[in-house]
């Protein structure tokens, strides 16, 4: 795990610091009113990081975008457990395809997985503290 530091100094040398993390620019995909993307949000501000915010609500992905953002990843690892949807369809015990899974989170944002964070070549979902870390 990363450690915290309060540098407000460039860290010198090779060393991996979270001091680094001030100046990485992520994408923060979220819904405002979600509890995890406003912790996940609380805890990238405390480190520096820059979030650039996308609204899922008022700026919903498109199908290709989802398409694009999943990419070689796990499908289901971008599916919300605790959407509505999700336990009546019983997804977990009998998970969508990918092109239905895809086109269910189009239609419904809330399906999503939040927050869905994009950058430094990474895709950390959930408020993961780790992840978050080794961004």
């Amino acid at each position: 795990m990363t450690t915290k530091t309060k540098a407000t100094a460039k860290p010198a040398g090779k060393s991996k610091s979270t001091g680094s993390a001030r100046r990485k620019k992520v994408q923060f995909l979220q819904k405002p009113s979600c509890t995890s993307c406003r912790n996940a949000r609380a805890y990238m501000e405390k480190l520096g990081f820059e979030l650039h915010f996308r609204d899922l609500d008022k700026q919903r992905l498109s199908a290709d975008e989802l398409e694009k953002l999943i990419g070689d990843h796990d499908h289901k690892d971008f599916l919300n457990t605790r959407n509505e949807l999700y336990r009546q369809g019983k997804m977990k015990q009998n998970p969508p395809s990918r092109a239905d899974a895809i086109r269910m989170m189009a239609e419904t944002p809330n399906l999503i997985r939040r927050p869905v964070i994009i950058g430094c070549g990474r895709i950390v979902l959930g408020f993961d503290e780790k992840g978050i870390n080794e961004m």
